[in-house]
């Protein structure tokens, strides 16, 4: 297959050969014309997915889990990471040649109180060290930490976070911590995570540190949109705690992407295949167009390790007949889709 459009991030027309799972660069006469005069990224990304499941305390399917993967493919979403999963068995790093490539982070880790019970993997701040490594091992050298949970409950200790992250960066792998709260997300950011999911309340003094060290953000706004409108029957203070977090999340994403931090598209919902709507609300909150898409794409891509439509890349693209800069609302609409060289759509 012959691939000729306009390349992003770089805004480069070039002609693309598919050659099995990888790319290359193309002659005008190689191959059939799949794709001509349209602009091309290496697909979508969702940097904080957990298909397999829909609601806390499910089990993981293996049916559920596919069909979650096939509503990303569809939407374009060609690469997810998964920041925690209730997978439970031996093979959670997945490589299925008809879905998304994923980057798991193997079992949440939840010590006392901070998490659904048994949802995750349950264990005491004395063994966090030790199961972060395990977990580390078991997926994609990824492992996710329940940092904080409830407003006023206080936050996994930083010298305790301190360490696990210490651990699992030692035998080369990278640390999701899950943070809400003022303790929590100051506790992340000082125990030198590699990505801070969720930030509500996020202190934006510590946002020069985080650009310093890598830490980046994933600010999650699509789940929370659906639950603030939703909180008639919830403690008032909890609500009121909810609120605040969210109002000011926009705020924190703005100083964040100014203080030179990687922010980064996650949607922590179901259905998946929607990360083109948190583009859309990175957009609301004040990213420029470039940036956000960037963020779930592109960027997003490289910040997992995979690089984009470059000569021996994987042969992983996305069409569209606009520039999804110019007009975001266009990335809910592919035109062509190649997976792992294989034309989807």
């Amino acid at each position: 297959m012959k691939i000729k459009g306009v390349v992003l991030p770089e805004r480069e027309e070039r002609v693309l050969r598919v050659d099995g799972e990888l790319l290359r660069t193309a002659q005008d006469d190689d191959g059939e014309l799949v794709v001509d005069g349209m602009w091309l990224l290496p697909g979508l990304v969702d940097v904080h997915t957990h298909p397999g499941t829909v609601n806390p305390g499910d089990e993981f399917d293996e049916a559920v889990y596919r069909r979650h993967m096939i509503e990303h493919r569809d939407a374009g979403v060609l690469l997810v990471r998964s920041p925690g999963s209730a997978d439970r068995g031996k093979g959670r790093d997945r490589d299925e040649a008809d879905l998304p490539r994923l980057c798991s982070g193997g079992r949440w880790l939840a010590t006392p109180g901070r998490f659904f019970a048994g949802y995750g993997r349950d264990i005491g701040e004395d063994e966090l060290v030790a199961a972060a490594v395990e977990e580390a091992g078991a997926s994609s050298g990824w492992c996710k930490i329940i940092g904080d949970w409830s407003p006023g409950e206080p936050a996994v200790p930083v010298e305790v976070l301190k360490a696990a992250v210490e651990a699992v960066h030692a035998v080369g792998g990278r640390v999701a911590v899950h943070a809400q709260t003022a303790e929590g997300s100051r506790n992340a950011v000082l125990a030198g995570a590699d990505s801070l999911e969720h930030g509500m309340h996020l202190d934006h003094e510590l946002l020069p540190r985080m650009a310093e060290q890598g830490t980046a953000l994933v600010p999650t706004f699509t789940p929370f949109a659906k639950i603030v409108d939703k909180l008639d029957g919830a403690p008032a203070e909890f609500r009121e705690w909810l609120l605040a977090g969210w109002d000011g999340l926009p705020a924190t994403v703005r100083a964040a992407h100014a203080a030179g931090v990687l922010v980064l598209a996650g949607t922590d919902t179901t259905p998946c295949g929607t990360v083109a709507g948190e583009i859309e609300w990175l957009i609301r909150a004040g990213l420029p167009a470039e940036v956000a898409v960037g963020a779930g794409s592109w960027t997003a891509r490289r910040w997992l390790g995979l690089p984009g439509l470059d000569d021996g890349a994987p042969a992983d693209v996305v069409a569209y007949e606009a520039d999804p800069v110019a007009d975001p609302s266009v990335l809910t609409r592919p035109s062509r889709i190649i997976l792992r060289g294989q034309l989807v759509r």
